[in-house]
Parts: structure tokens; C-alpha cells; sequence
């Protein structure tokens, strides 16, 4: 049997696995990652206002704190593109995850500018890695139909990191050296979330595959399937088969090739598109409130709602993205957020009023409303549409090397730009909705529908049961 063709079977049987307690323990353990990574990266926004006093933290260390950290997460995820595909998705989500968690946890111990700074540039190495590949091997683990079930529950602990760092800012701003137990929440996760992957998260059979060990393969969907309840049968062994041929690795100029340069473009610039609201929210928001006018609390309490209204808007996201596809759920959710961006900057407007109706902190709330439901809520599908834009042997390259390209440009160059303009409220809202709509757009224009079934990414013409699986994946739930 032909690899191609063992790929379609393997990956018809993941998919037709009915839904269990291991499926749903592995999504949680991988949101536990979401939530752990979230949470840490997120720390910035608090440690700026909290630390700043105390520590005596000067424009240029505020800068550093700002891109520091991005640019080493960007580095490590640049590498984690090129030996992604070639080492275990499962090994490598574990290293990121206990560097990243140990880094934070010891942040209490800073007592200058340059230590802090030191500690959270070390830490990026962690976030490089950890970040991007929970959902590669999350993707490659669940049934097709239950993806969104992973995207929701995933983004929805992970708008729980974010709504608790300015919560607990908010409580621990009243003492001078309350920044020292913000980080807390997420280091002291270092001795319980590498447990929890090492012990319920399998390793993808599809990675086993790409790697020519079809009975390892074979083995671990067996071991899925007993897991799971055993409600299929188990696949005989590969021996009975027949014989399967091993296939090197594609370079990783594939990614830029003709026939997949298409997909890495729209996964990096969809994701682009999303991401800069997160960075500028999460990193600068509680900053760039103070600078127009709002006092220390009331911006961590806004910044809190912001990301709280994402939780049921997240799990919108996720259900829609199967009515509607991914890419149609994507453009929705990202467009529409500029009616809340535009209640934003209309609120510091000079009249404070939108047609003399509304005051402005009801054109204010509601614009946090609208924004946290629209375009902070559509990472489910972003990243979902995301993973399957690439087949599985460049997968794990192509999904670091778009998250990589994205936050290079949304956590790097954007921030360095906006942080002198954060009193501006029409430079600092009116640039996340540009980006919104460039993310809108791309994948209305650019991007095709997906159909769910991993091995037909690229799938060529008359692959063997292409057009079945096409039509099943296609048929409506």
C-alpha cells in the first residue's frame, strides 16, 4: 500500500473515532497549556503599570518589556519551525512549556529593571516553542467535527488567563510590591501541566506516519481507540496491511513552493490580521487607558470585561465555524469588530457622544462589548482554518512559521509603533481595525474553504478516495 493511501485510511479512522472522556481530557490538558502559555506571555501589561514605580522602570526598560520577549519568542519559534516536523510534536510542547513556566515563576525574585527584563527575554524561549504546538498535535489527534469543540474550549481557558492577569492586577495594584504575586498564578503551573502531557496526551499517529513507522502508528490509534472506549474496531496490524513506503521529509521551501504557497500566505496573514488586536489589548491596553485619562483600576477593570465577553463569544466561533466553514466564520468575526473599534475611539471623542445620544462611557463599554465578541473571539477558527491550511509533513513547519511571521509583525513592529501614540485613541483603536480588516479579507479573497480531513490539504487530483472523503466532510451536521 501506498503511503498516500495509508494516510487516508488512518486519518478516516482518527476522524471516525466517536467523541469520549479522552478526547475531552486531551483538549483540556492542551487548553491547560493554552491557559499556562496565555497567561504567561500576557504578564506584560501588568508588570509595566505595577512594576514601574517600585522597580523604577524607564521608557526604554518599558520598551524592552514590551518587544524583548516577542522578538526571543519569534526567534524560538523560528526554530521550532525548522525541527518541528522532525522531532516529537508531543517532546517539544513539554520543553517549552517547563522553560517557560520556570522563568515565570522566578520573576518575583527581580529586583532591578534589567533582571526583570533578563527573566521574561529567557522565558520567551519557552513561550517560542509552547505556544504554537498545542494545536498541531491537537488537530491531529481529534475527530474532524470535534475540532471546534478544541478551538472553544481551548480559547475559552486561554480568555481565562487573560481576564485573570488584570483582575489580579487590579487587587494587587493597592500594595507597592503586588507585582511580585501576579506571575504566580502562571510559574507555579510548571509542576502540574508537564505531568499532565506526559501522561494523557499520545503522541499524533500521523506524525508516526510522516516518519515512515506505520506499526507505530497503527499502535497508537489502537491505543486511542481502546482509550476511548473501544467503540470501533481496532486496525489489524501493518502486516496485514501490506506494505507501506517511507517518504523523506519535504524541505521546508515546500512551504513557499507553487502548490502550498497559497495556504502559508493566508495562515499568516489571517493570523495577523487577529493578533494584533490581541497584542495591543493584552500588552497595552491597561498602559494606553491610563495615558487617556482612565485611573490604574478602572483600566485593569475594562481590560478584565474585554476579555471576559470573549468567553461566550468563543464558543459562538466555535459552532459557527461548522455552519458556516472556517473561512466565512473567520471573515464574520473579524469584521464586525469595527463597530466596536469605532464606539472606542468615538468615545473620547470632544462632544463624548455618538449623535448626542449616547454618553461616552456607554459608547466605550459597549465598543469593549462588541470588540471582545467579534474579533478577541476568533481565534478558534483562525487557528483551526489555520492547522489546515498544511498537510501533516510540513504541518508543524508551517503552523510555527505563520504564528512566527505573525507575531513578528503584531508583537514586534506594531507595539514599537503604538507605544509612543497610547494616548492617541484614534492611532491605537484605528490600528487594530485596520488589521482586523486586513485579516477579514484575506481569507474571503485569498483562502478556500477547508473540509476537515487532514490528509487532503493538498491532496492532488484523483488521489485515491479524495472525492469521497470530500463529500463526507462536506456533508452538512
Amino acid at each position: 500500500m501506498a503511503r498516500t493511501d495509508l494516510e487516508y485510511r488512518l486519518g478516516r479512522t482518527l476522524d471516525s473515532i466517536p467523541f469520549s472522556w479522552f478526547h475531552l481530557w486531551v483538549i483540556i490538558v492542551l487548553s491547560l497549556v493554552g491557559y499556562t502559555e496565555g497567561y504567561d506571555t500576557a504578564l506584560t501589561g501588568s508588570l509595566i503599570v505595577l512594576s514601574k514605580t517600585p522597580l523604577g522602570l524607564t521608557p526604554a526598560d518599558i520598551t524592552w518589556l514590551v518587544i524583548g520577549p516577542t522578538a526571543v519568542l519569534c526567534a524560538s519559534m523560528l526554530i521550532g519551525s525548522t525541527i518541528s516536523d522532525r522531532y516529537s510534536r508531543k517532546t517539544i510542547l513539554q520543553i517549552g512549556v517547563i522553560v517557560s513556566t520556570f522563568f515565570t515563576l522566578i520573576l518575583p525574585l527581580a529586583q532591578t529593571p534589567s533582571t526583570l527584563i533578563a527573566l521574561r527575554l529567557l522565558g520567551g524561549i519557552g513561550f517560542g516553542l509552547a505556544l504554537p504546538a498545542a494545536y498541531p498535535i491537537g488537530s491531529e489527534l481529534l475527530p474532524a467535527k470535534h475540532r471546534r469543540t478544541f478551538g472553544w474550549i481551548y480559547e475559552i481557558i486561554l480568555a481565562l488567563a487573560f481576564t485573570t492577569i488584570p483582575l489580579f492586577g487590579y487587587f494587587a495594584g493597592a500594595s507597592p510590591t503586588g507585582w511580585k504575586l501576579v506571575p504566580l498564578p502562571g510559574g507555579l503551573m510548571l509542576f502540574i501541566v508537564p505531568v499532565l502531557v506526559y501522561y494523557v496526551v499520545p503522541e499524533s499517529p500521523r506524525w508516526y506516519l510522516t516518519h515512515g513507522k506505520p506499526a507505530a502508528a497503527i499502535a497508537e490509534i489502537n491505543r486511542i481507540i481502546a482509550r476511548a472506549g473501544g467503540r470501533i474496531a481496532p486496525l489489524p496490524p501493518v502486516s496485514d496491511i501490506g506494505t507501506v513506503t517511507a517518504a523523506p521529509l519535504p524541505p521546508y521551501s515546500t512551504l513557499f513552493g507553487a502548490r502550498q504557497l497559497r495556504g502559508t500566505a493566508v495562515a499568516t496573514l489571517t493570523w495577523l490580521g487577529a493578533l494584533v488586536s490581541y497584542y495591543l489589548f493584552s500588552f497595552m491596553l491597561p498602559k494606553a487607558l491610563v495615558d487617556q485619562g482612565y485611573a490604574v483600576q478602572l483600566s485593569f477593570g475594562l481590560s478584565t470585561l474585554l476579555f471576559l465577553v470573549t468567553m461566550p463569544g468563543k464558543i459562538l466561533n466555535g459552532y459557527m465555524m461548522e455552519r458556516l466553514g472556517r473561512r466565512l466564520t473567520t471573515f464574520l468575526a473579524l469584521f464586525t469588530s469595527i463597530f466596536g473599534l469605532l464606539l472606542m475611539v468615538v468615545a473620547h471623542t470632544a462632544t463624548g457622544t455618538i449623535f448626542g445620544i449616547a454618553s461616552a462611557s456607554f459608547c466605550f463599554v459597549a465598543g469593549v462589548v462588541i470588540t471582545g465578541l467579534t474579533v478577541l473571539s476568533s481565534f478558534p477558527g483562525v487557528r483551526i482554518y489555520m492547522t489546515e491550511q498544511f498537510p501533516t509533513n510540513i504541518r508543524g513547519r508551517g503552523y510555527f512559521l505563520s504564528e512566527m511571521l505573525g507575531r513578528l509583525v503584531a508583537g514586534i513592529a506594531i507595539p514599537y509603533f503604538i507605544s509612543g501614540y497610547t494616548a492617541s485613541p484614534t492611532i491605537f483603536f484605528g490600528t487594530v481595525l485596520l488589521f482586523a480588516l486586513l485579516g477579514a479579507f484575506v481569507p474571503l479573497l485569498l483562502g478556500r474553504e477547508t473540509v476537515g480531513q487532514l490528509e487532503l490539504v493538498t491532496a492532488p487530483a484523483g488521489a485515491p478516495e479524495a472525492a469521497a472523503l470530500v463529500a463526507q466532510q462536506a456533508t452538512p451536521r
